[in-house]
């Protein structure tokens, strides 16, 4: 008899941990009785006809910090009587809020196996003194331990979870992002309507403060290259930003705000080299498509997962302070530093053996992080989770 397992996460609406459901979803199905539980009934994936949908307390899309944190005990409730009547064994959170709702739940009575998965370092996420950050470094400190286990998408995540937030350490165990190369091979020979007449260089992510694309910009125009072009994909509240600062330096011809796009792929394919210029990430997806795509790639040495990405070696220590780093599969800044950047930017494209390299050894890289080796990784942490719980039965 399988396993029932519920997957709790906000929406399938993103590019991110909803990605990762998505592929968790159909790489799962055939050995476990997955019901995927969401907050927000907004899904942007096919999802397998099998998999029965549940949604969670639906409230507004956009809701205020005091109006969420009085939500969280009876969405924690709630999620508990689902648990309990559809007799859930395992339960498998992604991202904070659903995390607070899993954990919660079991202070009601939820005997599910409850695993949660952070995505993003909280202390970068989390790090002002306004109210809102207060409570959430709070809910994870007191929370997070709970928890059967802990799965972090990264080095650098599991250290900051362990060092600002004492969660001991044998909770904690770091599943990559996986990436589904088969997809991106389909879709990244489609045509698309830039002309790529130029030395193209491609940033990816949401017009948000944390992806710094205004540093991006001004390293950019700190190029001083006509035979250069820059395209941003991506929306968000920063766009009309964005788009003034464009204009403001006189780039309206030479750097290209494209909006969200369905398909990426075609765009990375045929740009000459990624940038990413984020504060902090999580883990983030991005590299590893550009590596799939067989594009070069620059990014900021931001905590968490460029370094453990490009140098590999090296993965937690985020310590480049100025200048460049070249790693083996890709090229280091300091974070916030436009002036780095740009010499970065600069160097892929005068130097074509470097750049020629670092397209050959990414497609290399990224078999790493092939599906089939992550989804394995999932399974094996859900059942030793399901084990270590005291369950009769244990499958492996």
């Amino acid at each position: 008899m399988k396993k029932r397992l519920s997957i709790l996460i906000y929406s399938l609406e993103g590019d991110g941990a909803e990605r990762v459901v998505s592929i968790l979803l159909g790489e799962l199905k055939d050995e476990y009785e997955i019901f995927l539980v969401l907050m927000h009934d907004r899904i942007d994936y096919e999802i397998p006809k099998e998999i029965e949908v549940i949604v969670l307390g639906e409230g507004e899309y956009k809701e205020s910090g005091i109006k969420k944190l009085a939500k969280l005990p009876f969405l924690a409730f709630s999620y508990k009587e689902f648990c309990k009547n559809y007799e859930i064994d395992i339960s498998l959170s992604f991202m904070n809020r659903p995390n607070y709702i899993n954990v919660l739940s079991k202070s009601y009575g939820n005997e599910a196996v409850c695993i949660i998965s952070e995505r993003i370092a909280p202390s970068k996420e989390y790090g002002t003194s306004s109210m809102k950050d207060k409570v959430n470094r709070y809910l994870i400190k007191n929370l997070y331990p709970k928890a059967d286990m802990i799965l972090p998408n990264s080095e650098g995540i599991k250290a900051d979870l362990i060092e600002n937030f004492k969660i001991p350490s044998g909770l904690i165990h770091v599943v990559y992002n996986p990436i589904d190369l088969d997809r991106i091979d389909r879709l990244k020979d489609e045509k698309c309507s830039f002309p790529f007449d130029y030395f193209t260089y491609i940033n990816i992510g949401r017009l948000h403060p944390q992806k710094n694309q205004k540093m991006l910009i001004e390293a950019f125009y700190m190029l001083n290259d006509p035979d250069s072009r820059l395209i941003i994909i991506g929306e968000g509240d920063l766009r009309e930003e964005l788009e003034k600062f464009i204009e403001d330096l006189g780039l309206e011809d030479r750097v290209f705000l494209l909006g969200r796009q369905s398909n990426p792929f075609k765009y990375l394919s045929k740009a000459d080299a990624f940038v990413l210029s984020s504060d902090y990430e999580g883990f983030p997806n991005v590299l590893l498509e550009s590596l799939a795509c067989e594009t070069a790639v620059i990014s900021t040495d931001c905590k968490s997962g460029p370094r453990e990405i490009l140098a590999v070696q090296n993965g937690t220590s985020f310590n480049l302070q100025s200048g460049i780093e070249l790693c083996k599969y890709g090229i280091l800044t300091p974070v916030g530093d436009a002036q780095s950047m740009s010499e970065a930017m600069r160097r892929v494209k005068e130097d074509a053996e470097l750049r020629k390299n670092y397209e050959k050894l990414g497609k290399m890289r990224v078999m790493d992080f092939e599906k089939s080796k992550i989804v394995d990784r999932y399974r094996n942490f859900i059942e030793l989770a399901y084990c270590k719980s005291g369950a009769v039965s244990c499958a492996r």
